[in-house]
């Protein structure tokens, strides 16, 4: 064999001629999305290794995806990312990304203002709008429209957990629609906060919170984990979780125990989740009908949150007679800290002299546990299959 048949089969042999349109469209998406990542840094520690492990799915004959219990076959024999992503099908990841989230966040701005949590309620509008919309397709069930419309809460472990319990054969695409669209906050929120708001309400000076208790603190997460769980005991996994690390964080005896729930062991846990959700978008499976109605429910349910949590903070407003700026309404949607961080930059455009991000944390702490109620009541709808 000379050298221009080596390099010839060698050709015949690589991913080039393997190469489907559909590959080549996710492989450019994934380049579109390392962009929004690194250089327009769009939530990185998200949207980095959610493209790359959709870059790495794409590549033809990696096999990186590849099920071999789907052909009778060991869990070991799989591609390295399908074995990791059993903690995704397995709901594993998303509970202790939960525990990472409570041991990260402090729940004083929300017990310091409990009118909080009717903007986190509020923001969850968008998760009852998609679930309708997608009924009224005919293309989902009822267990599918509930699992697609939990996007809406902007809240990946939610979203996850949900789809396994409801719609396992979607919890690809819905997973990387919420993902995505939680990494892309920046982008999408702030045209409709400014859309739904005067330059006046924009401008508009909170007062300081008043300062919440060590006590208060450490019993907030054991209340609230009682409450939630008999109410809603299909919730327990989340809501039990999140507690937990809160209650790690605010005890003040195990800090060990939440400098590593919050740091290595979420870090850990966001890079395997990050690129198996990301792994997941298959050209051959993403580029369909239903998925790519999926994805498009999923930024009509995130639209309509963010506006929800606007428009009530508009109410809001005008009832405490400009005491409340309705842009902390946005962070409603449970993606911490972004989406509070998203209010803050828009208030500062509005009012260099604004400091809105402590005042945000309130309603998107009571959306990271409106989503997840939310997530339960589906459960006990349609959780009988």
């Amino acid at each position: 064999m000379n050298f221009f048949e080596i390099i010839a089969e060698t050709l015949r042999q690589s991913g080039f001629v393997a190469m489907t349109w559909q590959q080549g469209i996710m492989i450019l998406i994934s380049f579109a999305l390392l962009y929004c990542a690194i250089v327009k840094q769009f939530e990185p520690l998200l949207l980095l290794p959610i493209a790359f492990g959709m870059l790495l799915a794409n590549l033809p004959l990696a096999n990186l995806m590849y099920d071999a219990t789907a052909a009778g076959g060991a869990w070991y024999e799989s591609g390295v990312l399908r074995i990791i992503y059993m903690g995704v099908k397995s709901s594993l990841f998303p509970c202790l990304i939960f525990m990472g989230v409570g041991a990260m966040t402090d729940f004083g701005p929300l017990m310091a203002n409990p009118i909080s949590l009717l903007l986190g309620a509020a923001a969850q509008l968008g998760i009852y709008i998609a679930f309708t919309i997608a009924m009224a397709t005919g293309l989902f069930t009822p267990q599918q429209a509930a699992s697609i419309g939990i996007i809406g809460g902007a809240d990946g472990p939610t979203a996850i957990y949900l789809a396994n319990q409801l719609a396992p054969e979607l919890v690809a695409p819905i997973a990387v629609a919420a993902y995505s669209y939680m990494a892309l906050i920046p982008l999408i929120q702030p045209p409709i906060m400014r859309l739904l708001t005067t330059e006046k309400e924009r401008t508009t000076k909170m007062s300081q919170l008043r300062q919440v208790s060590k006590t208060e603190k450490i019993v907030f997460p054991i209340i609230v984990t009682v409450f939630c769980v008999l109410l809603l005991p299909s919730v327990a996994p989340l809501i039990g979780m999140l507690m937990l690390g809160n209650l790690f964080r605010e005890s003040g005896v195990v800090e060990r125990l939440s400098d590593t729930a919050q740091n290595a062991l979420c870090n850990i846990v966001t890079i395997m989740l990050g690129t198996t959700v990301g792994a997941t978008a298959d050209g051959m499976v993403f580029l369909r009908v239903q998925t790519l109605a999926i994805v498009a429910l999923g930024l009509t349910a995130f639209c309509f949150s963010t506006a929800g949590g606007v428009l009530l903070g508009k109410l809001l407003y005008y009832l405490t007679g400009g005491k409340i700026n309705p842009l902390i309404g946005s962070a409603g949607v449970s993606a911490v800290p972004m989406a509070a961080r998203v209010a803050q930059v828009e208030g500062r455009k509005a009012n260099p002299t604004n400091f809105l991000l402590m005042h945000a944390m309130g309603p998107n702490v009571a959306g990271v546990i409106g989503s997840a109620v939310a997530a339960g009541f589906m459960l006990m709808m349609f959780g009988a299959r």
